[in-house]
Order: structure tokens, then sequence, then C-alpha cells
């Protein structure tokens, strides 16, 4: 039942635009494999071999370290509405550094210029190979709106907090390898 594509075709598109949440999956050698639930308001499609995605702060940055030290993302989104479908996203991902003139222009052409408080990186997500299978065993559900609890923890630490958090918390992995996200993180590497 699964199909492969070189490419996102419209329909895959399409796919996409109506979901609400979407998920990554990465590892490096040695590490655990981080799995984490993303809403797809921060979800971009730039064109048929590539999407973004907004990265706020949160707990750790284990995206980040996987990607450094290996490459390898997965993005996946099932439908909970309508018919069924699993939709992966296979490829290489790479971290578009908060500040970089890389990450102002997609926060512009992208984003409408509105980068939410906490936004600590973006993550692109160059796609080599789509996916899709039945989905005939993912269970419905009722989208009931969005929460508003990161915002509001990310107003309540404002920004100096929220950098103090990130130097605490989003620096290192879980397993301790670098996420690259500040320039004395890279040059104590060196």
């Amino acid at each position: 039942m699964a199909r492969q594509f070189p490419r996102i075709e419209q329909t895959h598109r399409e796919f996409i635009q109506r979901q609400r949440v979407f998920f990554t999956a990465s590892a490096a050698a040695g590490s655990r494999v981080n799995l984490s639930p993303r809403g797809t308001d921060a979800l971009r499609v730039l064109g048929t071999n590539a999407v973004v995605y907004l990265d706020l702060t949160g707990s750790g940055n284990e995206t980040a370290a996987h990607l450094r030290a290996d490459g390898r993302l997965t993005i996946m989104m099932c439908a909970f509405e309508g018919p069924p479908m699993i939709l992966r996203l296979y490829g290489r991902g790479r971290v578009i550094r908060h500040g970089s003139p890389e990450y102002a222009q997609l926060l512009a052409s992208e984003y409408g210029g509105t980068e939410p408080l906490g936004a600590r990186q973006m993550v692109l997500l160059d796609v080599e190979l789509v996916q899709t299978s039945c989905g005939y065993g993912v269970p419905l559900f009722e989208h009931r709106g969005e929460r508003d609890t990161l915002k509001r923890w990310a107003e309540a630490k404002g920004p100096e907090g929220l950098e103090a958090y990130k130097h605490e918390k989003n620096v290192r992995s879980i397993d301790g390898l670098p996420t690259g996200l500040f320039d004395e993180d890279e040059a104590s590497e060196k």
C-alpha cells in the first residue's frame, strides 16, 4: 500500500496544508532517537524537494544536535480527520541559525516577517523521498484548537529569560551532542 515519489507532488502539498500536526524524527550514531510533535502553522513547503519549519524554544534541542552529527531527518504527518493517509518526507536536514541572512530571508518570504517570541532557529529539510501509506490504523480525532501554553511560557520568560533558558537547556542534546545554537559553543568545540 505504500507508494514512493521523488518529490512533493501537488496532492502531497494539499495534504500537508490540511494537517494540524507533524512529527520530526532524527538520530545520530550512539544517540537516542528523537521524535517530536510540532504544529503545522510553523511548516512551509518551499518547493518540490524542500520544506522548512520555524522552531520555537523548547525543553531540548535534539533535532539540531542530530542534524549536526548525522543530517538525517524524517517528517511525518497522518490524517486524523478525513480520508486516511500517512505521509513521510525523508531527507537531509540542516539548521538555519537565528539572525543569519538566510533566516531573515525565509522569515520575510515564508512567515510574513513575523517572528513569534521564542523563535530559536529554522530547520530545512532537503527532501530525497516522499512516501505515502494507507493510514488505516490511525484513529480519528477532532481538532479542538491550538494550545497557547508555549506562547504564554515564552511571554512570561521574556527575551532575556528565553536567552538564559536556551543557554541552560538547548546547547547540548540529552546524549551530550552539541547543538551549535550559539557561536561560543562552536568556538569551545575547536
